[in-house]
């Protein structure tokens, strides 16, 4: 009797702690959130090996489909606006603000077919993760090695022009929860004007609403990603890269503000 009940507690214990603990919901979910995607990186990793025999950017078609179920387990909707500037032919670069690895859910809602990412060299490291990012065709850089950044961004504009790739950016260069969106780093800027292809802006609305990883609060909610009318660049050089990315900056900080007082609002649409 004593063996049952100490087997019976945590299946107790669970829904009581769920129920009552916003602390423990987040790191639940957190954890869960973490080992699924390694897990669903394990089933995509012999998928995207049969498919294309190795590392292509068609894996990220399968990637895509695995992951967007994942948002329903963590109680998270997306109420996307604007999907006809991604009806754009031909690479062009999206670029969009970073708050968090839940982005990558939002990504995955809207990426557009032959379309990997920009991402920190450190994310090859993450086990399963690490190697469907690399079989996906994502674009590893070493943030801390800027002469390396500048190869790597020089190497990925070839790319995108004979691949006809597109490329996700995170210009901010970090994860950023302060309510405001970071300075831009150039790279995307420089990434575009060389290949002369135009940047699609992506917006997320601020997470403040659901998800405060300070007070350790993770809730449902619903995301608003605006997708923003195309940045053309031809005929740009290098001498328009800082205003390019003024511009940039403010066409999204206006949007994010807009997209984050909508939220919190009024209801939206799941």
């Amino acid at each position: 009797m004593d063996a049952l009940w100490m087997a019976a507690a945590p299946l107790l214990l669970f829904p009581l702690l769920m129920w009552t603990s916003s602390t423990f919901v987040f790191y639940f979910k957190k954890c869960f959130y973490v080992a699924w995607m390694m897990a669903l990186a394990l089933l995509a990793i012999p998928l995207c090996v049969l498919k294309s025999g190795g590392r292509d950017v068609e894996n990220m078609r399968i990637i895509r489909s695995l992951v967007r179920h994942v948002k329903y387990f963590l109680g998270l909707r997306f109420d996307v606006s604007g999907w006809e500037h991604l009806q754009t032919e031909g690479p062009y670069v999206i670029i969009s603000n970073h708050q968090s690895s839940l982005d990558v859910l939002g990504l995955m809602e809207i990426l557009p077919d032959r379309c990997t990412m920009i991402a920190k060299k450190e994310l090859i490291y993450a086990g399963t993760v690490g190697l469907i990012c690399w079989l996906g065709g994502i674009v590893f850089i070493n943030r801390k090695k800027t002469s390396d950044a500048k190869n790597v961004m020089a190497d990925a504009a070839k790319t995108m022009l004979d691949d006809q790739v597109r490329l996700w950016v995170f210009p901010e260069g970090t994860r950023n929860q302060s309510g405001d969106l970071l300075p831009f780093k150039k790279g995307a800027f420089h990434l575009a004007v060389q290949a002369q292809v135009p940047i699609i802006p992506v917006v997320f609305s601020s997470y403040s609403n659901f998800y405060l990883r300070k007070e350790k609060q993770f809730n449902s909610g619903t995301i608003r990603l605006k997708i923003l009318p195309k940045i053309e660049t031809k005929g740009m050089t290098t001498d328009d890269v800082a205003s390019l990315s003024d511009k940039s900056f403010n066409v999204m900080r206006a949007a994010f503000v807009n997209v984050s007082v909508t939220q919190s609002n009024g209801p939206l649409r799941h």
